[in-house]
């Protein structure tokens, strides 16, 4: 049956799946040609990225399959999941496989590992023509290497905690500092304030007692001139008499005690 007349999506989705496996085929193909380790590596990446896009076209493929199936008759629908299960086995067959050139080069690296510059010593010996004595020398020395990076490893990481940890307690110190910073800042802010609530209360005292003190004045002065009025003439009579104070001895009583 042709997927067209069911869902032309997935028609297209079972095209594109078709196309990565005939990829995968050719490419596992290719793959056994390649002798250089690294070429085999990079290809088994390129394939592992195509398995990857299967993967996702296969679970594109069976939501909308789901999404049909309220729609098909019965055998349409089994179609469709026989068709998804074809699909995923030949997957798993290529991811098989992937294992197994996977684990291959793993046994090329070990008696082939690379040099600074990159490439395998020429006259490297192959295991095939290497002693048990020399097999057992070559996996202690690439044990011994092996712990040695692990070790450097270690102490990188243990340097790199160290450092963390200088750096936490840095920022702890500071956020500490801050704070303080922050509380002190809020002590002068309030300190403030209340200098200057204190100033308004000092201004309104100080207006407060000179009108007090220019209320005063002005009652001494009226007193001092009233006193004076008196004196001068005491015979006005539109001037009381101030409380306390003697009206004074006219000159002419004074001398005719004088003259008795």
């Amino acid at each position: 049956m042709d997927l067209a007349s069911v869902n032309e999506d997935l028609a297209e989705i079972d095209g594109q799946i078709s196309d990565i496996f005939r990829t995968l085929q050719n490419g596992f193909q290719k793959l056994d040609k390649i002798k250089d380790a690294n070429r085999r590596s990079r290809q088994l990446e390129e394939l592992t990225d195509k398995m990857r896009d299967c993967k996702r076209l296969i679970k594109d493929f069976e939501r909308v399959v789901k999404d049909e199936t309220g729609h098909v008759d019965p055998n349409t629908a089994r179609m469709l999941n026989d068709r998804k299960q074809s699909q995923i086995k030949e997957l798993n067959s290529y991811v098989a496989l992937k294992k197994q050139h996977a684990s291959e080069n793993k046994r090329v690296d070990l008696f082939d590992a690379p040099t600074e510059d990159g490439f395998g010593e020429e006259n490297v010996l192959l295991a095939s023509n290497m002693t048990n004595q020399q097999l057992m020398q070559h996996g202690d020395s690439l044990m011994d290497e092996t712990d040695q990076a692990l070790a450097r490893s270690k102490q990188t990481v243990q340097e790199t905690i160290n450092v963390g940890t200088e750096t936490a307690a840095a920022l702890k110190a500071q956020t500490e500092q801050m704070s303080r910073v922050v509380n002190e800042l809020d002590s002068i802010h309030f300190s403030l304030k209340k200098a200057s609530k204190l100033v308004k209360e000092i201004g309104r005292q100080v207006a407060t007692d000179k009108c007090i003190m220019a209320l005063l004045f002005l009652i001494v002065a009226g007193v001092i001139a009233v006193i004076i009025v008196k004196i001068v003439n005491p015979h006005n009579k539109d001037i009381p008499d101030i409380p306390g104070l003697a009206p004074p001895v006219s000159r002419r009583l004074l001398s005719i005690v004088e003259g008795k």
